[in-house]
């Protein structure tokens, strides 16, 4: 192929007031805010070098506008705008908006519905690595992963895997071995992106990498003493898939953060996928406490690159099962 994506770098999502957002993101969670204005927010982790992870836009209800991978080079973005033409995708073009810090962006949708963003360049932040005096929350480090819920996993990780050149790290398969949910990646670690069976296409989550296991439990120390008790999901635990120590907390409009640290490399040319077995009781957690219903229920919508209206939404191929194992 003629493109080097190399890793997932932001999300774009509604959020219907700032302020409210700002006291969780950064307050609460410990993001930095790179930049704000009366209709957007932009955030972004310790480690991260660039202007923003999470960029929270104000509007009347949630909803994703577009999961954004950075390529190499800009000959790429061309290469993927012939490739996904070809295909015939909807694809457009959105000139630089340095206003918050984005340069020039390629954008298109995926066979699932999913509303994609390419781009090379973004403006640069200051790395906070060190400047431990503003750790706060759960320190959070940088963006990780994404999970989406799909109608159709088997055909999503086809095309991310033939075409896009995803490779496979773990995945689940039901008892006559269809695949019903799978962990994806650029970068050399389990996940980029994870598809999971259900109605979609729809973000399950978000999930951003903390330095180290603590910094789960003193995020949830900080939230319930800041109110937020409520706002625990699911977690503190540790997933069989991907053996990563998680938490999972939803924001004021309900969009499902997953603050996550602990999974493996994933480099080798030579790695085998780990499968589990849908009736693995290890696939809850590895710890065994089960997913609250509201984890398969809920997820947010995608919006529409051109109308700005909710992705129409399609039942799964495979029966629904409550994906208590999810990372």
């Amino acid at each position: 192929m003629d493109f080097n994506i190399i890793r997932i770098a932001r999300v774009v999502m509604n959020v219907t007031d700032l302020n409210a957002s700002r006291d969780f993101y950064v307050n609460a969670l410990g993001f930095i805010e790179t930049a704000s204005t009366s209709e957007w927010m932009a955030l972004r982790g310790l480690e991260e070098h660039c202007h923003h992870s999470l960029l929270l836009k104000k509007a009347e209800k949630p909803g994703v506008h577009a999961v954004s991978y950075k390529v190499w080079e800009d000959g790429h973005l061309n290469a993927l705008e012939s490739f996904f033409k070809g295909k015939g995708a909807k694809v457009l073009w959105k000139e630089a908006d340095m206003s918050v810090g984005i340069g020039k962006t390629l954008c298109v949708e995926d066979p699932s519905g999913i509303p994609l963003e390419f781009f090379v360049e973004m403006e640069g932040a200051e790395r906070c690595i060190q400047k431990y005096d503003l750790y706060r929350g759960a320190r959070v480090q940088r963006i990780d992963h994404i999970n989406c819920m799909v109608p159709d996993v088997e055909a999503a990780v086809a095309f991310y895997t033939d075409e896009l050149g995803f490779r496979v790290s773990e995945y689940t398969a039901t008892e006559d071995d269809r695949t019903w949910a799978a962990w994806l990646h650029r970068k050399p670690t389990v996940h980029d992106v994870a598809f999971m069976n259900g109605e979609g296409p729809r973000l399950h989550h978000v999930g951003f990498w903390l330095s180290d296991p603590m910094s789960l439990i003193h995020c949830c120390d900080v939230m319930a003493s800041m109110g937020y008790a409520d706002n625990i999901e699911r977690g503190p635990g540790r997933h069989g898939l991907s053996n990563a120590f998680f938490l999972y907390i939803r924001d004021p409009d309900g969009n499902r953060i997953e603050l996550y640290n602990g999974d493996y490399l994933t480099s080798d040319p030579d790695f085998k996928p780990v499968k589990w077995d849908i009736n693995d009781p290890r696939r809850q957690t590895f710890w065994g406490h089960k997913a609250p219903d509201s984890w398969f229920n809920e997820a947010t919508s995608f919006l529409d690159m051109e109308t700005g209206e909710p992705v129409k939404q399609k039942s799964p191929t495979l029966a629904q099962r409550k994906p208590d194992f999810v990372t």
